[in-house]
């Protein structure tokens, strides 16, 4: 018997040690982890998914919303060993749509008390200087992108999730293929119909190549000015 879940992209918190199938990562014990076919794993990362954010289980009218409002989501699952089944924790959703969805909720009094709690847990995951040196240095290279949109590429780069782009040794000294990533990334995510591509379950080497040129354009006219 199918249920509402079975066409719905899917994260799994592992029961065991983990290790992405991809980039070659221990990724520990309760990883995250999205599962390839013949049960290969991959990390968020990998699995271009670690630009969303996490919302727990419990409040009906958030998680709506934010599904709502979210191009891409996707549902986190976590074995129960007494009850042998994998059971929901929660979501993930893009931070923008929490946020919209965070707004509804506190206009309606459902919620008065949810986008202060966020804001404040989200704070305290970001290393505010290396993310004003990272933001700059997006600036640099890439000169010509909207004004803002260096800060957002420095904090998704910059949170503390293991497999991110900007926590790693090279990124912290802010070398160019470091930034690229981050900026591609953000990109592809940002200004083209990726997200909508994964949401319909389109392969993601396949969703990777229709997006391409349109990616390539926009990295081009941020870098030089010119299309």
């Amino acid at each position: 018997m199918k249920t509402s879940d079975d066409n719905q992209l899917k994260v799994f918190i592992s029961s065991r040690e983990a290790k992405c199938d991809e980039c070659g990562e221990d990724l520990g014990h309760h990883a995250w982890i999205v599962l390839k076919e013949e049960k290969r794993a991959a990390c968020l990362t990998c699995a271009d998914m670690d630009h969303l954010v996490f919302l727990p289980s419990g409040d009906t009218a958030l998680t709506r919303r934010s599904r709502k409002h979210s191009q891409l989501t996707a549902i986190v699952l976590k074995w129960s060993r007494a009850r042998k089944r994998y059971e929901r924790q929660g979501i993930l959703v893009e931070n923008d749509a929490l946020e919209l969805a965070e707004r509804e909720c506190k206009a309606d009094a459902m919620q008065r008390d949810v986008r202060r709690g966020q804001a404040v847990l989200r704070r305290a995951e970001l290393d505010e200087e290396y993310i004003r040196s990272f933001a700059a240095r997006v600036r640099e290279v890439y000169p010509h992108c909207p004004a803002g949109r260096e800060m957002r590429i420095a904090e998704h780069a910059c949170r503390k999730y293991s497999g991110r782009v900007g926590r790693t040794a090279a990124a912290k000294e802010l070398d160019g293929q470091s930034i690229r990533f981050a900026v591609t990334a953000h990109v592809r995510h940002t200004e083209t119909n990726y997200d909508r591509l994964l949401s319909s379950m389109t392969e993601r080497r396949e969703a990777r190549t229709m997006v391409r040129d349109a990616v390539a354009a926009v990295m081009q006219q941020w870098e030089s000015g010119s299309s």
